[in-house]
């Protein structure tokens, strides 16, 4: 049987809100440049979403760059750099387990970005003026 989606609505109030918790503290472990890293001292990281596992054991961290731009490195420095992440998490969030992070790039940006492309298409226009 296939594994169904979970969506915002399925979750719980206790996932979102921990995932909010996460997300924020990472935030400002990248605003504040508290990791020793050039490559993510050089780029403003935008950390988009952070969806819990149902034990809080994993984190699945959403993270776009400032303007997309050197998305692939910036993915590989956080990758290199979960173990600090990880472990002021723990200690700043005071949960029974540390979460085990896992860094991906947001392509929510890149999706609304097509679909505005194919909104934009004269034979897609056309069909909803007809419509109205």
């Amino acid at each position: 049987m296939p594994r169904q989606q979970s969506t915002p609505e399925t979750r719980s109030v206790r996932l979102l809100k921990v995932g909010e918790q996460v997300r924020h503290v990472l935030s400002e472990l990248l605003m504040r440049q508290q990791v020793h890293d050039d490559v993510l001292s050089a780029h403003s990281v935008s950390v988009t979403e952070v969806r819990m596992s149902p034990d809080l054991r994993h984190a699945s961290v959403y993270v776009k760059p400032l303007l997309g731009a050197d998305e692939d490195a910036v993915i590989r420095a956080l990758r290199t750099n979960t173990a600090f992440f990880q472990r002021e998490v723990a200690q700043r969030l005071k949960l029974k387990f540390a979460a085990r992070i896992k860094f991906l790039p947001d392509e929510s940006f890149d999706e609304a970005g097509r679909i505005d492309a194919l909104l934009a298409d004269p034979r897609v226009a056309r069909d909803l003026d007809r419509d109205a």
